[in-house]
């Protein structure tokens, strides 16, 4: 997968000491079958979406509330799943153009790079773990 202490990628790349030409295209590969996969799941997950939502229309005549309440439960859990998977489908496409741009791999707080053991674990990281824990702390 992604290797060395550097990242960098994009215009400027090959001046630049880290990453080769082959090391920017394994990341880009990576990244585009990343967001192929959540692509496919996406799509499956919205069908599957759609089949639930046409067997509860045809499927309400003598619900009781129970009946009621674990449709509206399957529901928002499907489209909680919807949701979880369209952003991480975006973070994906987002972190390709981030590749193109040549800003992959830097902290979007610091701009120092981000390290490669986090881009390994979350390929479509934007921050490096120190700027992450800053924004968590705030948020919370």
């Amino acid at each position: 997968m992604l290797v060395n202490s550097t990242v960098i990628a994009g215009k400027g790349a090959e001046t630049a000491t880290g990453r080769s030409a082959e090391e920017v295209e394994q990341i880009r590969t990576v990244l585009r079958t990343r967001y192929e996969d959540l692509n496919a799941e996406y799509e499956d997950a919205v069908a599957e979406n759609q089949k639930l939502r046409l067997v509860e229309i045809g499927d309400a005549a003598g619900d009781d509330q129970a009946d009621s309440g674990s449709k509206t439960a399957e529901r928002d859990a499907a489209t909680s799943l919807l949701r979880t998977l369209l952003d991480r489908r975006m973070q994906a496409e987002l972190a390709l153009q981030r590749l193109e741009d040549g800003t992959y791999g830097y902290c979007d707080g610091c701009a120092n790079p981000i390290p490669v053991a986090r881009l390994e674990v979350f390929p479509s990281a934007t921050t490096c773990v120190s700027c992450k824990s800053n924004r968590e702390r705030r948020a919370g």
